[in-house]
């Protein structure tokens, strides 16, 4: 399965970023093989609005299955369930730890946003 999980750095070592839209970075892992890659979020990072909607089409446009993140609000989480993403909240410790989280079914799967709009 191909998975995005927010993170502030660019490898499996980096910590979990809490937010979704603004995140630093997107780190792409296919859990069955262990490969990544990291996509770098910043023409969202500083944006006024729309981080979250924009930064959900970048994951559905990744072909990820599922997300993993601290947080995600309600404009993102609208546009991540219509493209079919399963989305995971409340993750911490690194991108490695988050995945292995995921595989052993300890992430809690949301039904809807976590946290309100433009959280920072």
């Amino acid at each position: 399965m191909k998975v995005v999980v927010t993170s502030q750095g660019k490898d499996l070592t980096s910590a979990v970023d809490p937010r979704f839209g603004r995140a630093q970075y997107f780190v792409v892992v296919d859990t069955d093989t262990g490969n990544f890659t990291a996509q770098d979020n910043k023409q969202n990072v500083n944006a006024v609005q729309g981080a979250g909607i924009q930064a959900g089409k970048n994951v559905a446009d990744s072909g990820a299955q599922a997300l993993i993140s601290g947080n995600v609000g309600p404009n993102a989480f609208a546009t991540l369930n219509a493209a079919g993403i399963e989305v995971y909240v409340k993750a911490s410790g690194t991108v490695q730890d988050a995945v292995d989280a995921l595989k052993a079914g300890k992430l809690e799967k949301a039904g809807k946003a976590n946290v309100q709009g433009h959280w920072m």
